[in-house]
């Protein structure tokens, strides 16, 4: 699989991840030259070698030269409409400032049609993230991590005044990622830095067994005694692993129906599997073991389901690493119409199998079996 890590050791800003990414690229004077004619108004990006700790990699510097403070939703929004990109990267643009709206609504306390941005809506940040999302598009990974955050520590001066490090609407929007601060007092991960590794990061956790093919070295514009950097990894990895809870209980006074509707609730509230087993319990009683298969941050949300919709007293814990094939969906054509197509594949290993459901509705639909449909679909 196709695998993009970022390394957030010292924390990310917009102008570190599109540097890392640019040097991934195969012709980073071509894509520059693209970008600088797509339309943000009054910039000119350009790209330069930089060495810090001895290391040689990539500055980006965004020179603006009419600067407009205080844009608003609106105005953001048309700027990005006009924008000679692709309407997936317009998604992803607007998307990812919806993100650092929501965060900027919730820490000023006022709706979102309010919000009027100040860094985050100049123009150099505008092209920092359209940057970014063009460069993820040309890339391609099938799959972005990122490792945990250094969020830095202290205190920063911005339009609001002088705010703690990480900085609110950062804090806001760093909320279930896992992030850390060492001896460095300065802001080391900006609300773009943040909005960007939660949009496109699937999870945040140590790096992966990966087989690199390119590595990127995004610098930022202050020096510190440690490299200031994103480190950009891509290469193929065959899955990734995930550390998950089974939250086990015993039941032996439940009806089939009670324990099918808990299973079912658990399951649409996002547990990963729900299961049962026979078991005989004290004094020759039948019973059902319960496990619920969860992800680590979803584990107290499920400890409250089962004690609310199971009889059980007490729940044991486990934690287990999962591995999973990626999975993927297409649609084929076929003599019934268009099917869709689940396809798994990683560890060597390739498989697929059209959707249950939409096999079920052929088959009522043309009165044949099961077996007739997928006959003349394989």
């Amino acid at each position: 699989m196709r695998t993009l890590y970022l390394e957030c050791n010292m924390g990310a800003a917009g102008d570190m991840l599109m540097a890392a990414l640019l040097e991934l690229h195969e012709n980073p004077k071509d894509f520059l030259n693209r970008l600088n004619n797509i339309g943000i108004p009054n910039v000119t990006i350009t790209a330069e070698p930089s060495v810090k700790c001895g290391i040689t990699g990539t500055q980006v510097n965004v020179k603006i030269k009419l600067h407009h403070h205080h844009n608003d939703c609106h105005n953001i929004e048309h700027i990005i409409e006009h924008l000679k990109i692709s309407e997936a990267v317009k998604k992803n643009v607007l998307e990812i400032y919806k993100i650092i709206a929501d965060a900027e609504s919730h820490v000023h306390g006022v709706p979102v049609s309010q919000i009027h941005f100040h860094e985050v809506g100049e123009m150099d940040a505008i092209a920092d993230i359209t940057g970014v999302c063009m460069l993820m598009e040309e890339l391609a990974p099938e799959l972005v991590l990122a490792s945990p955050i250094n969020v830095g520590s202290g205190q920063v001066r911005c339009a609001h005044g002088i705010l703690p490090v990480p900085a609110p609407a950062t804090a806001y929007i760093l909320q279930n990622i896992p992030i850390y601060n060492d001896e460095i007092k300065n802001e080391l991960c900006t609300p773009t830095g943040a909005a960007l590794l939660k949009f496109f990061a699937k999870k945040f956790c140590e790096m992966p067994v990966i087989k690199v093919a390119k590595l990127g070295y995004g610098f930022g514009k202050r020096d510190f005694e440690k490299a200031n950097c994103v480190r950009a990894y891509l290469g193929a990895t065959d899955s990734v692993s995930e550390e998950v809870a089974e939250l086990i209980c015993n039941l032996d006074d439940m009806t089939p129906e009670a324990v099918a509707f808990a299973q079912q609730l658990l399951l649409q509230e996002g547990a990963l599997d729900v299961y049962t087993a026979p078991i005989s319990m004290k004094k020759g009683r039948i019973g059902l073991m319960f496990t619920c298969m969860c992800k680590a941050e979803a584990k107290d949300k499920m400890l409250s389901l089962i004690f609310k919709h199971t009889t059980t007293l007490g729940i044991r814990e486990y934690t287990s690493r999962r591995y999973t094939l990626q999975k993927e969906q297409k649609e084929v054509q076929t003599k019934f119409g268009p099917v869709k197509i689940k396809t798994s594949h990683g560890f060597g290993v390739t498989k697929s199998k059209p959707e249950y459901e939409e096999i079920a509705k052929i088959a009522r639909e043309k009165g044949l079996s099961i077996q007739e449909v997928l006959g003349e679909i394989r």
